[in-house]
């Protein structure tokens, strides 16, 4: 397998002078937006009242004025899903009751995934009987950096056989793979052992999703996709925080997937301070003026 990384460059960087979206037009794309959105929080000082509130903000992603401005009408909105530590698994599906709204569980030793091979698996049981409905795992990035490829193969494997029936989302971190054919080689092999979703990054690395490793991993999936009949979702996490951004990721994949993939089922956004962006914006169409970020917390 190779990858003219010139060329996957090349295509990136005309993606946002070919394609723009204006007006209403982009007002559309960016509540589209809001419906593919896991809202996360992973950090060490969570409690149960701060996941309570991304909760809320889950269910209620975007002040009911500006939607009404907008003419969106009583139909619901949404983010996807919201994502949590382990411990926070049962606080989240309380807030989130009756909704729809998935519930994720990091694991598998998250970030990092050096934890001890068994307690891993046990952290995936734990989270599925919590009552997680998704669950994103982490690969030993090791295996890549070696080319052990068949070790890779049988520790997604056996991450997906641990999540039984639960959606199961590979992390590749991608940041931290060598070389943009490794990422290549690591998506393929992670979809072949059963991801439902391949994600570029935890959004803890150095480097995280950039659009040169997305197109280059939306077309493994498309090639899977064609080889073998089953379609898998694509999650870029880590550095997408302005709606810009956003909008040049929903092009690539409505460009080079199509626009069956662009629904929580086959795209995701991993990201937070995002929406806080996508609501200045839907304002800044409502009334014509920028607002201060802090007229749309996130909780």
């Amino acid at each position: 397998m190779r990858v003219n990384l010139s060329a996957v460059e090349r295509r990136v960087d005309t993606l946002p002078k070919r394609r723009t979206v204006k007006k209403l037009w982009q007002a559309a794309w960016l509540l589209k937006a809001v419906t593919l959105m896991d809202l996360t929080t992973l950090s060490a000082d969570d409690t149960a009242g701060r996941v309570s509130r991304l909760c809320a903000k889950a269910r209620a992603p975007v002040r009911s004025d500006l939607l009404q401005a907008l003419g969106w009408g009583e139909r619901p909105l949404t983010t996807a899903a919201v994502c949590v530590y382990h411990e926070m698994v049962p606080v989240a599906r309380a807030a989130l009751a009756g909704t729809g709204i998935a519930v994720a569980a990091v694991s598998t030793g998250f970030p990092a995934g050096l934890s001890p091979f068994e307690l891993r698996l046990e952290e995936i049981r734990r989270s599925v009987q919590a009552g997680a409905t998704e669950i994103d795992v982490v690969i030993s990035r090791r295996h890549v950096l070696t080319s052990d490829w068949r070790a890779l193969y049988r520790e997604v494997r056996t991450f997906r056989e641990a999540c039984g029936s639960v959606h199961m989302k590979t992390i590749l971190g991608t940041g931290q793979l060598g070389s943009i054919g490794k990422v290549a080689k690591a998506a393929l092999i992670a979809m072949m052992a059963g991801s439902d979703f391949i994600k570029t990054s935890t959004g803890m690395e150095p480097l995280n999703a950039t659009l040169p490793v997305s197109l280059v991993m939306m077309r493994m999936i498309r090639e899977f996709s064609e080889r073998t009949g089953r379609k898998c979702g694509f999650k870029p996490a880590g550095g997408i925080s302005d709606a810009k951004t956003a909008l040049a990721y929903l092009m690539l994949v409505k460009e080079e997937l199509g626009d069956e993939w662009l629904a929580p089922e086959g795209f995701r956004f991993g990201a937070s301070r995002l929406l806080g962006d996508i609501e200045r914006q839907l304002e800044h169409q409502v009334t014509g003026r920028y607002s201060a970020a802090h007229r749309h917390p996130l909780g």
